[in-house]
């Protein structure tokens, strides 16, 4: 298990989130420029991602463990989205969404891909985009539903059918599902624009960071968030794990995922529904930092095993 990946990956969202900082407080981006950089990561480079997340190939040697993942983290999803609607019925209204979102949309697309692979090699990512499908799912499906709240049933669906996301969905579940190759040139074509999705989205958070300062990042809701996403839910995981005897290896990769923080998008959404965008930021960046230590922990915890 490598652990100086984790760090570096850790240090460089917290230097690409510095960078926006900067680049906000000397002026060479405005506030208003964040609509930009918000409206070209939700209907560009995160549908990018998204499809070449599904373009993955999958030997019948592995089926067996593929179905144990997916089993897996669709009964994470259920349990969080669980929690998601009971847990925070009584906090504002500008809160509840993000909270919401937060606690069904962890950073496992990014940070946990790669954290997959540093810690468990090519097997631990290929694995983690298997664990992911759920995942982008209910974080376009359900996730986009919170942020639109009471509006008439028939244009909320709309809204969320034709969301970039929720398009990029489909086409990722039709292209893994089919079977059809994409020509290299597309693929490539993807994942280019789709590295761009996290690098943005950390400036963004940099940039709401230098308009808002850095109050109340550590406050007692913030605080409380990050025990739920980072101790409660992977440590929930993990005791499934053990009682159902699932394999050690899924085991450990199942609970590192769950522990990710908060989805970074979860700022982004804010701004783009006119939420408390500086709250959401805190929660990102609380959780954030929350798992640079608690992380590895759990990396050393099942080394203990």
């Amino acid at each position: 298990m490598n652990l100086s990946e984790l760090f570096i990956l850790q240090f460089m969202m917290f230097a690409e989130m510095f960078i926006g900082y900067l680049l906000c407080r000397t002026k060479i981006l405005h506030v208003k420029d964040r609509t930009v950089f918000s409206k070209a990561v939700i209907n560009l480079f995160l549908p990018c991602n998204i499809i070449n997340s599904f373009l993955t190939n999958t030997g019948a040697n592995v089926m067996k463990d593929f179905l144990v993942v997916l089993i897996i983290s669709i009964a994470i999803q259920v349990f969080c989205s669980v929690l998601a609607n009971v847990l925070y019925n009584r906090k504002p209204a500008e809160h509840k969404p993000i909270l919401q979102y937060a606690t069904v949309c962890s950073n496992a697309g990014f940070l946990g891909n790669a954290v997959a692979e540093g810690v468990y090699g090519e097997l631990g990512l290929l694995y983690g985009q298997i664990y992911l499908i759920p995942l982008r799912i209910v974080m376009w499906t359900a996730g986009i539903s919170y942020f639109e709240g009471s509006t008439d049933f028939k244009s909320k669906i709309k809204k969320i059918i034709t969301h970039p996301c929720i398009i990029a969905v489909f086409i990722g579940i039709i292209l893994m599902l089919s079977g059809i190759q994409v020509p290299s040139a597309v693929s490539r074509t993807l994942t280019s624009l789709g590295r761009c999705s996290t690098p943005l989205i950390m400036l963004f958070l940099g940039m709401v960071l230098a308009e808002a300062g850095f109050k109340g990042i550590i406050s007692k809701e913030t605080l409380s968030f990050s025990l739920l996403r980072l101790i409660l839910i992977p440590a929930v995981v993990l005791l499934a794990c053990v009682l159902f005897k699932v394999d050690s290896f899924i085991t450990g990769l199942s609970v590192l995922l769950a522990a990710m923080p908060a989805g970074s998008t979860t700022s982004v959404l804010a701004e783009q529904y006119n939420t408390d965008v500086a709250f959401a930021s805190n929660i990102v960046i609380c959780t954030t930092i929350g798992s640079i230590l608690l992380l590895p922990a759990w990396v050393m915890l099942f080394q203990l095993f």
